[in-house]
């Protein structure tokens, strides 16, 4: 079914305004799915805070352009659906990557990330990049790491004290 000139114009602004916000783009080939399999794969991109959309090329390349994202301009070809990463840059990718191994017919073609077009062979790397939650207790863990070892070295001074006073006491009681 045509869409009209408002409903694409309609389509082109959402997916622009939702581009604007993302952190990064997976384009993927979905031919062969069926209908279920694209229903389990939207549940579980909308579980990760991943915007799943099904456009027209020539309308996808309207929106993607003036944005960090219009390196894919040339990429999309073929029956396309886009998943924008809006909350964490590798959501996208970890559940690309998950839905690949149980469906042969999806194959990831176009990866953009930081205005950056990356290959398809990249999504591992993507998708094992940490959450914020992740990254922000790698961090305090690296900032408490230095702190905490000061506390126990100078801990160790009474405590090593205490030990040589009751090994001295022990001595004397039995002399």
């Amino acid at each position: 079914m045509a869409l009209t000139l408002a409903e694409k114009q309609t389509v082109v602004t959402e997916v622009a305004t939702i581009a604007s916000k993302a952190l990064s783009v997976i384009a993927a080939e979905y031919r062969g799915l069926t209908v279920e399999q694209l229903t389990t794969l939207r549940i579980e991109a909308r579980k990760a805070g991943v915007y799943l959309r099904v456009v027209k090329n020539t309308l996808a390349q309207r929106a993607l352009e003036g944005t960090e994202f219009s390196c894919m301009k040339d990429g999309l070809v073929g029956p396309l659906i886009l998943g924008f990463s809006l909350e964490d840059p590798g959501a996208m990718a970890r559940i690309a990557a998950t839905y690949a191994k149980n469906n042969d017919k999806f194959q990831v073609r176009l990866i953009a990330f930081g205005g950056k077009l990356l290959p398809p062979e990249d999504l591992s790397v993507l998708a094992s990049m940490p959450t914020y939650d992740q990254a922000i207790s790698k961090l305090i863990g690296v900032i408490q790491a230095p702190i905490a070892k000061l506390v126990r070295t100078v801990n160790e001074v009474p405590s090593k004290l205490v030990r040589t006073v009751a090994a001295i006491r022990e001595v004397k009681e039995q002399t």
